[in-house]
């Protein structure tokens, strides 16, 4: 590619707010979360209020004791509210544990839900545009953001299958950037088996050799590219269950998505005729 194409190609990159994008997805459950630990701290709140009066109740009482009648008559009612202070603060332990318990769902609900989101918008994200520059430039920024791949490439297959290039990378050496698909190695294994091989321990550095994740691009079985991350950002110390089925949805989305754009392409970006659909009854 020359330097003009290059030049164009980063001009032409369409900004994208995934941030954006997911916290409107993750606004009404939020404030729902936040309404039902709201209503258990104000149960909290109102128990420690009574079980503070009942204590004022029992100062006031010995202070006032004049007789023996009366001593024997406040002590009993002084144990019956020391009883009632007693069950009122296993209440309260209670109310404690079940806010506690909440926080902790809503915590997990709460995880549960951005990964969700996340998956939502990068699906949403792979098939936004029939534009083969925006589609590649896209499945590099979810890499990026929602992945944490700080250094990658994105491989194809030539037609022939004698060759594999990249046609994207961030921080790889040009040395790196196509190898034989005969070779040993990796890359080729996963590129013969389509079976991905992503690290799932604790993230070092990666390499050509032994890079942390290579996500074979298939459609219909067939396996034409890779997605391979060499090195990811210094947060990032592990694939969490989330980047797992991210890395699924790539391998099987981000594959269509690519073909699709390219077929648009090769079709100077028309549409094709679509009386085909309407006499195949679909």
């Amino acid at each position: 590619m020359s330097s003009e194409k290059k030049g164009r190609a980063r001009s032409d990159r369409p900004p994208i707010e995934l941030k954006k994008e997911r916290d409107a997805f993750l606004q009404n459950f939020f404030r729902k979360g936040a309404q039902l630990t709201s209503e258990v701290l104000e149960e909290n709140r109102r128990l420690r209020k009574k079980i503070a009066e009942i204590e004022a109740d029992n100062a006031r009482l010995r202070a006032h004791v004049a007789s023996d009648d009366a001593i024997r008559e406040l002590l009993k009612k002084i144990e019956g509210l020391e009883t009632e202070k007693q069950e009122l603060l296993s209440r309260f332990l209670e109310a404690e544990e079940a806010s506690s318990r909440a926080v902790d769902q809503y915590a997990e609900i709460e995880g549960e839900l951005a990964n969700l989101a996340n998956l939502y918008v990068a699906s949403a994200q792979l098939h936004a545009s029939l534009d083969l520059r925006t589609t590649v430039q896209r499945i590099k920024e979810l890499l990026n953001q929602l992945v944490g791949a700080r250094s990658f490439a994105i491989y194809l297959a030539s037609d022939d299958q004698r060759s594999i290039e990249a046609v994207a990378a961030e921080a790889v050496p040009v040395s790196h950037r196509s190898f034989a698909p005969r070779e040993d190695g990796v890359l080729a294994e996963v590129l013969a088996t389509g079976v991905a091989r992503i690290e799932k321990g604790e993230l070092g550095d990666g390499s050509f050799e032994n890079p942390l994740a290579v996500v074979p691009l298939t459609i219909e079985g067939k396996t034409f590219g890779l997605i391979v991350v060499f090195a990811t950002l210094p947060h990032k110390t592990r694939f969490l269950p989330v980047d797992f089925e991210l890395f699924h949805l790539l391998g099987g989305q981000a594959g269509k998505a690519l073909i699709s754009a390219k077929l648009f392409a090769d079709a100077e970006k028309r549409m094709p005729d679509l009386s085909g659909l309407v006499e195949a009854g679909i």
